[in-house]
């Protein structure tokens, strides 16, 4: 397995052109290129142009490309089950804490959020990795969160279904917009898929 380059990756994610575009809410339905994603009652559909990404939508390439997906990866030294997996963990100071999470994947490793009550993230702005704070709103994260997606690429069924997706758009209609509540956001999550695919095609 060859070595990942994170500092080029980063440079290619930063000048990265994402046709980014807003979620427009009418009567309680969500909106995404004039296609209905969301209905009132949350059900979810898909649309001509793009792959709305969830784990829990019935579209292949939609729940594989999930943070939820369990594959499992080599992580800053880690062996870690999940993206999600990750994103958990991080919110955990106490690093045998943090490794017990690692070890989760798919909806398990979202509901280990339950755990986490002594000084959650959202009050400090600051995140863990084995000890060491970084603050939700850095570069210092930013580069954090690109080398866990390039690390992720590293799965051969991720890295696949990645560039079956094509030329589509990569949506992830469910996701948050404010940093302090959310440690991915939507347009955080959609720049990484994005601008990931075109950087392994262009290596490849």
């Amino acid at each position: 397995m060859c070595k990942i380059n994170i500092k080029e990756y980063s440079n290619y994610r930063k000048n990265f052109n994402l046709n980014y575009e807003q979620i427009q809410t009418i009567d309680n339905k969500m909106y995404f290129r004039n296609c209905l994603v969301e209905d009132a009652n949350k059900k979810y559909s898909e649309g001509e142009g793009f792959i709305n990404i969830g784990y829990n939508f019935k579209n292949h390439l939609s729940r594989v490309l999930s943070n939820l997906f369990p594959i499992r990866f080599k992580f800053k030294g880690k062996t870690v089950n999940s993206i999600e997996g990750v994103f958990q963990g991080i919110k955990y100071k106490d690093v045998k804490m943090q490794n017990l999470i690692l070890k989760y994947s798919g909806i398990d490793a979202y509901h280990t959020r339950a755990a986490n009550t002594i000084n959650p993230w959202t009050d400090t702005g600051i995140l863990y990795w084995q000890g060491k704070a970084m603050k939700r709103d850095s570069n210092e994260y930013q580069i954090f969160i690109d080398e866990l997606y390039l690390s992720a690429s590293k799965n051969p069924i991720y890295k696949q279904a990645l560039l079956a997706t094509k030329d589509l758009y990569l949506l992830h209609h469910i996701g948050r917009e404010n940093i302090k509540k959310t440690v991915l956001t939507r347009y955080e999550f959609e720049l990484r898929l994005n601008s990931l695919r075109e950087y392994i095609r262009n290596k490849n």
